[in-house]
């Protein structure tokens, strides 16, 4: 009885969860701002429009401190000579006089597998 090993929990950490929810929702907001527009999940939609609603509030007042906030959030991926930070201070001059509200999400149906609904999220 003394020789007897003691079971350890084979739980897994929930800082590998959350890392890996970061990591998608920085690749879907650098993705967003290229593309202009992506389809995913609707609850993943929702989550990204809040995200990007403050990243493009902050790039309407361009300053070298929001620039460096924003290239923090968004990857640095290059498309055409653009950087995804340029993009998107590019996108933010249509907004100047805009309060909030830059983005759109529409309703585009289910997924086949699961019947999870799908939406699309654009810039208005």
């Amino acid at each position: 009885m003394a020789n007897r090993k003691r079971q350890t929990s084979q739980r897994q950490s929930n800082v590998h969860s959350s890392a890996r929810r970061e990591r998608t929702e920085r690749n879907q907001l650098t993705d967003l701002v290229m593309n202009e527009k992506i389809i995913t999940n609707h609850a993943k939609a929702k989550e990204i429009q809040k995200k990007i609603e403050k990243i493009i509030t902050k790039a309407k007042n361009d300053t070298v401190h929001n620039r460096r906030q924003v290239a923090a959030v968004l990857r640095s991926t290059t498309v055409d000579g653009q950087t995804a930070t340029q993009k998107l201070f590019k996108i933010a001059v249509k907004y100047k006089d805009r309060n909030g509200g830059y983005t759109r999400v529409l309703k585009f149906g289910n997924k086949k597998g699961d019947n999870s609904p799908i939406s699309l999220l654009t810039f208005v």
